[in-house]
Order: C-alpha cells, then sequence, then structure tokens
C-alpha cells in the first residue's frame, strides 16, 4: 500500500527522523494560512502517489502566504503527469505546505527488501535528488549497501560506515548516523516494503532532515497496523484495482487488451509471459487464488469486463483447491448475467478437468477450449485481433 508523502513524514517523525515543519491542507485558503502559521518562504508540493513531482510542475516554492495561496489555486485540481503517472496523470486534491531549509547538501538514504539474499537492505548514496535507479545504471558504484537482520534496525557501526562513505562531514556525522538507526526503525515496526528519503539534505548549520519521503506497507501485513490502513487514499489507487481488494482478488491493471483470469501468482506471470510470446498484450495481472469460490470467480469477470480495453478473455487455471467444475460453473454463470460478447479461450487442468470441459461445453456459450497453454495463448491473441 502507498502513502502521500506528508503521511510518509509523520511516521518518521514519530520515529525521531528529522522533517521540515510542514501542514497538509485542502483548499486554498488553507494554503494560506498554513504558510503564514509556518513564516518566510515556503515550499508547496502537490500529494500524489508518483515521483518526479517536481519536473511536472507539482513542486513550487512561494516567498510568503499570498503567493503560496495563488500556487495553490492553479495546483488543486491540475492533473499532475510525471514519468510514473503515465500521460493520464493524477489529479491534485491535497498540499503539503513545508519549509524552505538552507541546503548544503543533497544524499539519499533507502531500504528495500533484496529477493537475491531474503534481507532488507539499507541503501546510502552521495547523489541524492536524483532518480536512484539512473544512478544504478550509471554510477553503481556510488550506492552503499548495508544489510540488516531480521527484527534489528541499522547498527551504529553500520551508519558511521555508511556516513564516511557518503563523505559527511564530522560536524553532521552524528546526527545522520541518529537519522539512519531512526529510518530502520521505522520501516521495521511498520512492516514496511520501501521506505526511502531523496534528498536526505545537510543544511549549512550542520542539521539533516529528511527533504522527501516514500513509504510503502506490505499489505500482507496490514492485519497488525489498523491505523496505517486508515492512510490508504483510494483516490490514487485504480478503480478496478480497489474493487478486486474488496472481494479479495490480487488484480492489477495493464496496458494490453487481452484479459487473463488464473490462479496462483507464479502462472499468473507465466500466462501474461506466453501471451507476450504468442504476438498480445495482457490487459491485468490477475489472481484468482486456491480458494476461490464461484460468487468470486463471478466478480473477477465482472472486473475484467469493466476495462473497456480488453477484446478477449484467457482463463487458465490449474485445479488444486480451486475445482475446475467449480471455476466453470463461476465463469459460466458470469458470461449468462454480464452478457459477455467478447471471445474467451479455457484452458484448465487438474482436479474435475473433465466435468469442468464438460460444464462449458453444455452451457451453450461461446467458449474456446484450449488443452495447453501454447494453445490458449495463440487462440486468445488470434481472436483479440
Amino acid at each position: 500500500m502507498k502513502i502521500h508523502e506528508y503521511q510518509a513524514k509523520a511516521i518518521l517523525a514519530k520515529h525521531d527522523v528529522p522533517v521540515p515543519r510542514g501542514e497538509v491542507v485542502y483548499t486554498v485558503e488553507e494554503a494560506e494560512a498554513a504558510a503564514k502559521n509556518i513564516g518566510g518562504s515556503v515550499v508547496v508540493k502537490a500529494q500524489i502517489h508518483a515521483g518526479g513531482r517536481g519536473k511536472g510542475g507539482g513542486v513550487k516554492v512561494a516567498k510568503n502566504g499570498s503567493e503560496a495561496a495563488e500556487i495553490a489555486k492553479k495546483m488543486l485540481g491540475m492533473t499532475l503527469v510525471t514519468h510514473q503517472t503515465g500521460p493520464e496523470g493524477r489529479v491534485v486534491q491535497r498540499l503539503l505546505i513545508e519549509e524552505t531549509l538552507p541546503i548544503e547538501r543533497e544524499l539519499y538514504l533507502g531500504i528495500v527488501l533484496d529477493r537475491a539474499i531474503g534481507e532488507s537492505v539499507f541503501m546510502a548514496s552521495q547523489a541524492g535528488g536524483m532518480e536512484i535507479e539512473e544512478v544504478a545504471a550509471k554510477t553503481p558504484e556510488l550506492i552503499l549497501k548495508a544489510p540488516l537482520l531480521p527484527v534489528r534496525p541499522l547498527q551504529p557501526f553500520q551508519a558511521r560506515k555508511l556516513a564516511y562513505g557518503m563523505g559527511i562531514p564530522l560536524a553532521s556525522t552524528a546526527a545522520a548516523v541518529s537519522a539512519m538507526i531512526a529510518l530502520s526503525k521505522a520501516y521495521d515496526a511498520i512492516d514496511g516494503s520501501l521506505a526511502e528519503i531523496n534528498p536526505f539534505i545537510l543544511t549549512k548549520d550542520n542539521k539533516v532532515y529528511a527533504l522527501d519521503a516514500k513509504i510503502n506497507l506490505d499489505d500482507n501485513a496490514l492485519y497488525r497496523h489498523k491505523d496505517l490502513l486508515e492512510l490508504r487514499d483510494m483516490n490514487e489507487e485504480d478503480p478496478l484495482e480497489v474493487e478486486a481488494s474488496r472481494f479479495g482478488l490480487n488484480y492489477i491493471k495493464l496496458d494490453g487488451n487481452i484479459a487473463c483470469m488464473v490462479n496462483g501468482a507464479g502462472l499468473a506471470m507465466a500466462t501474461m509471459d506466453i501471451i507476450k510470446y504468442a504476438g498480445g498484450q495482457p490487459a491485468n495481472f490477475l489472481d484468482v487464488g486456491g480458494g476461490a469460490s464461484a460468487e468470486q470467480i463471478k466478480n473477477a469477470f465482472r472486473i475484467l469486463l469493466s476495462d473497456p480495453s480488453v477484446k478477449a478473455v484467457l482463463i487458465n487455471i490449474f485445479g488444486g483447491i480451486l475445482r475446475c467444475d467449480t471455476l466453470a460453473n463461476g465463469v459460466v454463470s458470469a458470461a449468462r448475467d454480464l452478457r459477455i460478447k467478447i471471445p474467451v479461450v479455457v484452458r484448465m487442468e487438474g482436479t474435475n478437468v473433465e466435468l469442468g470441459q464438460q460444464i462449458l461445453k453444455e452451457s451453450g456459450l461461446n467458449f474456446t477450449v484450449a488443452d495447453g497453454m501454447k494453445e490458449a495463448a495463440e487462440k486468445v491473441v488470434r481472436l483479440a485481433q
């Protein structure tokens, strides 16, 4: 689950990571009042779930409250397009009004799960303010790493080594070390899947601050953090993904025109791959899970067909816990209720496969049954053209 910058900073501040003074606002009047309350020049920052806001016009400096109000008037309600939003952009509905700081240097701090070693890794770099992906591609030697052991924060000796590697001056080292350890404690406490401070700044008076912050939460651990669930902003999420989550379906919308319904994340990934191999473009990732009911299948079908770009559907099921006849009954029921007019290709294997195929064939509906994944992919690509 993604959260906004101001929410991430509130979490960091709670765990003693220094952050600038700021207020979240929703109206022009609130923006002006917040700027006057902070005093002096302020930064007006659009709050959306995407990076690259500055390049898209979503970060502006105001000299005073009146100027902050003028900026807020233009920014609130605007469609902000960045390299992460796609061409459709995101509508700005809230702003962060924040104090300006005397920046001396911009650094990078981040924590992410390294799947290769099966541990979270603390990353630090002197190349702050840049896209970390670009730094990794062009100058990987600038990214310093320290593995984090489970339920243990970054150790002081690791933090000091990172601070030295980034060239942090002695006058700022103690504050930087404390901030890095605090960041790792916050990441562990909230079951984060990503915590990033970019830039992490050193000021001219030797202080450190998280000037920007990004935190993603592990959805699978949210049952332990009921308070964090309140931070979810559904306006920033795809409506179909929100709808799918209501029924316990793992759905991610993509750009293609062939909808996929699969049970199991690995099989879903393989299905998207084989569609690409056959010359098609998957429209989504959808894992209905091993124990899906006929009602969940029906809702999954309805969500798939709500995407206007979908021209055909591929159902690829390995019947284990989810029996093939249960799937077939759910698909037939959904097809009748929704009056499906686009082609549907079904490939099933496993428990009760013969019964499942019989249900499909006797339904009187236009299903195409395939014997294997390769044949299913070729057929659905052809039908989607």
